[in-house]
């Protein structure tokens, strides 16, 4: 691994290639996990999510791995980052049971728009605008929409991203 290039037998799951990776580029792991951890308990469940992350499903994300695209080792960095805060996210999440949480903070007035808004046909493609009906008309989550669709919830959130990046870009130039 003295390059970029992951080598093939790390994705035909030999142990010794494994341990290689995991030698080579664990401490940069636990090192982008450190940055974003908030007590030292959970460093080590963050680091382990990480590495889970990268082998789970035989090693797909691992080979999303794009050389042409960033170093190995700042690709992985943003993998453990993002894995970390993730993981963060869904046990805040968990941690407040919503019987927890007064009534009264809950409560939101119902709003309705005044005119549904008009977008030009070819500004969304079918997918885009089905997975944004999904998850604001239908209040789905992403892992329904997934679901729905048959599709990897990564999809469902790239989708989404790109929609609302054009959706942006469309409702700014209409303000020029």
């Amino acid at each position: 691994m003295a390059n970029d290039a992951l080598p093939e037998a790390l994705f035909s799951g030999e142990k010794t290639a494994w341990e290689a990776f995991v030698r080579r580029f664990g401490g940069l792991i636990v090192a982008a996990v450190r940055a974003v951890s908030q007590t030292s308990g959970d460093l080590e469940d963050l680091t382990q999510e990480v590495f889970v992350r990268l082998c789970k499903d035989n090693f797909r994300l691992l080979r999303t791995y794009d050389p042409t695209r960033a170093g190995l080792s700042t690709w992985l960095t943003i993998v453990a980052r993002s894995t970390a805060r993730d993981a963060l996210r869904r046990r805040r999440a968990e941690s407040v049971p919503l019987d927890a949480v007064p009534e009264a903070h809950l409560a939101v007035d119902a709003v309705e728009p005044v005119q549904k808004l008009k977008l030009p046909e070819a500004l969304l493609s079918p997918r885009q605008r089905e997975i944004l009906a999904m998850l604001y008309d239908r209040e789905m989550d992403v892992a329904e929409v997934a679901k729905a669709l048959g599709i990897d919830a990564q999809t469902v959130r790239s989708a989404h991203h790109k929609a609302m990046v054009k959706l942006r870009a469309h409702f700014k130039a209409d303000l020029n």
